[in-house]
């Protein structure tokens, strides 16, 4: 006797394949968020003006957050197919080595990215209208 097993949704596949394609960049754009660390922390050291430090701060944050959804999209797809669709799946999946490692490197990134954005990005005044 055999039980009826139901299969993953057609969107699940699809999603699955994108990100499986998403996450081959992340070692790429991690290494732009690693030059980008490197350019706000020499810039620090060299007491560059704000301005520097807030279009270095701003491209920081960007590589970081490129680089957290492709993390994201490998978390995912090291999930695997089914976790797209339940979440007992999904659950299971990030208790295996691989899932913990990826489910480890998302946090990182993302408190990596809140610390940038709360303490890395200056505040710099608007400039004020000349008036006449």
């Amino acid at each position: 006797m055999a039980f009826f097993r139901p299969r993953v949704s057609r969107e699940a596949e699809v999603r699955y394949h994108a990100d499986q394609e998403i996450s081959k960049s992340f070692p790429e754009l991690l290494d732009k968020a690693r030059q980008a660390e490197l350019t706000v922390r020499e810039l620090r050291a060299a007491a560059a003006d704000e301005i520097e430090l807030l279009a270095a701060g701003r491209a920081f944050d960007k590589a970081l957050t490129e680089a957290l959804r492709a993390a994201e999209a490998g978390q995912r797809a090291t999930f695997g197919v089914k976790a797209y669709d339940d979440r007992i799946a999904r659950r299971k999946a990030k208790a295996t080595p691989a899932g913990a490692m990826w489910t480890s490197e998302v946090e990182r990134l993302r408190t990596l990215r809140e610390d940038n954005r709360l303490w890395g990005i200056p505040r710099v005044p608007r400039p004020l209208p000349a008036t006449a």
